[in-house]
């Protein structure tokens, strides 16, 4: 399905949250994407500049704030919409109005696209990404696999779960999102979450708390 044996995943924890942003580099093909640029877009830009890749994709598993709220910046030195599912539309778009609830100051928003949607290849460096719609922490939740990996953003955490009482939340669907999707990958694939540590899928299906593989 991809040629990912030289892609290099790299993990960024940035902003009073401790958002995971993820930078995947491929050396051979001097590629690399974006995912979840939520804050410090200056160590963002950075990374990438590191990487000695241009970035060919901004990707969001959602619009949460956390997840997003460097984008437009990014978007300043690299003309590249925020890719993201459709559903997700009306979070990116109120991305102030939740950093106001949670008394962050106000960032510029992103230009955006939610033209990702599930069951499709996200093309990169001469190989994909496997896209899977993921709800139940947000409604457009997307988890992107490739061999070995997934990025699950906030739908799953080793020995824990996504928030389900934000707006859009649903506990139940989340529940479905993980057992259906997440656990019918194989155990040994490494989980990178949106904050945290990674995880596999073998380590969660049998002693997460809040979700097993029943």
């Amino acid at each position: 399905m991809n040629t990912s044996a030289n892609w290099i995943l790299t993990r960024h924890p940035v902003g009073p949250l401790l958002t995971n942003a993820y930078l995947l580099a491929s050396p051979d093909t001097s590629e690399a994407l974006l995912f979840d640029p939520g804050d410090d877009a200056g160590v963002l830009l950075d990374a990438i500049e590191a990487s000695g890749c241009r970035l060919v994709g901004l990707i969001g598993t959602h619009g949460h704030f956390d997840h997003i709220g460097a984008a437009a910046e990014i978007q300043s030195e690299w003309d590249l919409p925020l890719r993201h599912h459709p559903a997700e539309a009306a979070i990116v778009a109120g991305m102030n109005r939740h950093r106001a609830m949670y008394g962050f100051p106000p960032a510029t928003p992103p230009r955006a696209a939610g033209d990702l949607a599930d069951g499709v290849a996200l093309p990169f460096a001469g190989g994909a990404l496997d896209v899977r719609h993921v709800p139940g922490h947000s409604p457009g939740h997307l988890l992107f696999a490739w061999e070995g990996n997934a990025l699950v953003g906030d739908l799953i955490f080793a020995d824990s779960v996504g928030r389900t009482d934000l707006p859009g939340g649903d506990a139940e669907a989340l529940a479905r999102s993980i057992r259906t999707v997440v656990y019918a990958l194989p155990d040994a694939t490494v989980l990178h979450p949106g904050h945290g540590v990674e995880t596999t899928v073998g380590r969660e299906r049998v002693g997460n708390p809040f979700v097993r593989d029943l």
